[in-house]
């Protein structure tokens, strides 16, 4: 029934886009006032147990479905009306190319300004390259329009890429140089420790309990940054409960302070990129960041 629901969810959302259409012609006019006044706008009677059964299987599928509209498709209750309608006349069109066309293009665009565009924006972010919706929206739809006016699909694509492979250069670079700089600058601090692997760290308090092993469990209390202060996860998120996790099954720069700390002990890390994700998007972290970690070992769990 829910996978149902969500099937259902979704066609009628997409026959909502289409309440804004005029019909084709007056022929197709004609015919979705036909149908409402043979089907959907007469006071219901329910004459044979088929009429009882297929009415309230019609209700019952909308279980869930008002707040599906509203929480995933951003539909205001107060124009239900207009929603119906639109749902009414998507069922009058059903047999029609051209109304089916257009609600599709109205599901691409929304999934588009949703996702696709929000992600391609993304990859130039803070670039030379930032990426202009208007200029996006008019490629995306010359291409779909077979209009090689300005580019074909082959330059385009190959422009694409350059552009893409140059800006994910710049952003390395940027990121990179950042956390070295941050690095340099903090290794000069006191009471900041450098190990051998680069791994920066501080003793705020010095514990006297057992130093755990890679392969042990521990239990800890964190706090997670990048270098301009931004705070990406705490453990205090998650519960009130301690983090519990493998000292290995962690960032490398996590597992070298974890195995050197004694229980009790609350440290605070700086994790050059190549000791954290690296390349890797990791969340709300960028490729290449320095991360900033608060650290408490909690105890070891045996």
């Amino acid at each position: 029934m829910k996978k149902s629901l969500i099937l259902l969810a979704l066609a009628i959302a997409a026959s909502a886009s289409f309440s804004t259409i005029e019909a084709g012609n007056k022929k197709d006019k004609k015919k979705s006032k036909e149908t409402c006044s043979a089907t959907c706008c007469q006071p219901v009677k329910l004459v044979s147990p088929s009429d009882s059964s297929s009415y309230a299987t019609g209700q019952a599928m909308t279980e869930g479905l008002i707040p599906y509209l509203i929480q995933r498709l951003n539909v205001d209750t107060a124009y239900m009306a207009d929603f119906v309608k639109g749902f009414r006349e998507a069922v009058a069109d059903s047999d029609n190319p051209a109304a089916k066309a257009r609600i599709a293009g109205m599901q691409i665009a929304d999934q588009v300004l949703g996702s696709i565009l929000p992600n391609a924006s993304a990859e130039f972010t803070e670039t030379a390259d930032s990426i202009s919706k208007q200029m996006f929206l008019r490629g995306f739809t010359d291409a779909l329009l077979g209009d090689t006016t300005v580019m074909t699909q082959t330059v385009a694509q190959e422009l694409f890429n350059t552009k893409r492979e140059a800006a994910k250069a710049e952003k390395i670079a940027k990121a990179t140089e950042a956390g070295r700089k941050f690095l340099a600058e903090n290794a000069k601090k006191e009471g900041v420790i450098t190990t051998p692997s680069g791994l920066q760290y501080k003793v705020l308090v010095k514990g006297d309990g057992d130093v755990p092993q890679k392969t042990d469990k521990v239990k800890v209390h964190y706090e997670g940054r990048l270098i301009d202060g931004t705070v990406f996860d705490a453990s205090t998120k998650h519960g009130t409960e301690p983090a519990t996790f493998r000292a290995d099954q962690v960032i490398k720069g996590w597992t070298e302070a974890l195995t050197m700390m004694p229980v009790g002990s609350k440290w605070e890390l700086y994790i050059p990129q190549e000791l954290a994700y690296g390349e890797r998007q990791a969340g709300q972290i960028p490729p290449y960041s320095t991360l900033i970690f608060q650290v408490e070992l909690i105890g070891i769990d045996k």
